[in-house]
């Protein structure tokens, strides 16, 4: 399965991310949520590389696992820090043995702790691994935007220049980082335009999974909690799962629409490997009729 031939011949793509479990109560849960979530019909799962490789033996099993079990298409991620190209290489000769055709390649993060040493001749750049990658095999890649600008990026201008190398270096669509402010997508994809950025670019929605959830990814990710948001947020008691979850489902239902209404190739969402807050946006996208 191309994902590029998906954004070409479908409108409204659907796709979701999931890590591969990490431990056996994970394991146990994993696969009835696939089959849950995949009662939506989704148009692919994509599943996460942990850093440095940490999770290179679970994120193969679980590409297998959801191709061959749960026989839904398929892209597998590949971040490459520290890794060296034998590695590489290793990693991606297993996923062409399964029948992988789509790797979403990003530079990924430095794996926590102090016992981890980079390959000497590990890539320092997502772009640099996508030229890798494409002079060697003929898989379709992706590659990741930042809206709002990667946190170490010196300014959004500077990081849609980095994008740029990726497209030039064979990356043939982009799914965008969350973020709570449709503006910001709308006025990002503008920018790449501008900069001749040519190729499909998905938003990423993140629901309100937890406050304490949404804190931290914002830290991380740099992804601006909105007055907007945070004034439903202060307006729910934290300590009441449910009515965060809700808060979290109406919101992200009221960014799809106006997402949809605009012509965005596609929605992903990043599940966090939980099934309620997605199956009930897009259960409320089809009955409000804006996803067939």
């Amino acid at each position: 399965m191309r994902v590029t031939q998906l954004y070409e011949q479908k409108k409204n793509v659907i796709s979701m991310e999931f890590f591969p479990p990490r431990n056996e109560k994970a394991v146990q849960t994993f696969g009835p949520m696939i089959d849950s979530l995949a009662t939506l019909k989704p148009d692919y799962m994509s599943i996460t590389f942990g850093a440095g490789g940490s999770t290179r033996e679970g994120s193969y099993q679980t590409v297998r696992q959801v191709m061959m079990e749960k026989k839904m298409p398929v892209v597998a991620y590949m971040a490459g820090y520290g890794l060296g190209p034998d590695e590489i290489t290793e990693v991606l000769d297993k996923y062409k043995g399964l029948g992988v055709q789509t790797i979403f390649v990003i530079r990924g993060d430095r794996p926590q702790g102090n016992d981890f040493t980079p390959h000497p001749d590990s890539f320092s750049y997502a772009s640099e691994m996508i030229a890798f990658i494409k002079k060697r095999y003929d898989f379709t890649l992706g590659c990741a935007g930042y809206p709002e600008g990667h946190i170490e990026a010196k300014s959004l201008e500077k990081d849609i220049e980095f994008l740029k190398k990726k497209v030039d270096n064979g990356a043939e669509y982009i799914v965008a980082q969350y973020f709570y402010d449709n503006s910001f997508f709308f006025d990002y994809v503008d920018k790449c335009r501008k900069m001749g950025i040519q190729v499909p670019i998905i938003p990423g929605i993140m629901p309100v999974y937890t406050l304490k959830m949404t804190q931290m990814l914002s830290k991380v990710c740099g992804a601006k909690i909105t007055d907007k948001l945070q004034q439903k947020l202060d307006a729910v008691d934290a300590e009441d799962k449910d009515a965060v979850l809700n808060l979290g489902v109406d919101f992200a239902v009221e960014q799809c629409a106006g997402l949809l209404k605009e012509g965005v190739p596609g929605l992903h969402f990043y599940t966090m490997d939980r099934r309620k807050s997605t199956t009930a946006i897009i259960t409320r996208l089809k009955e409000d009729r804006l996803l067939s």
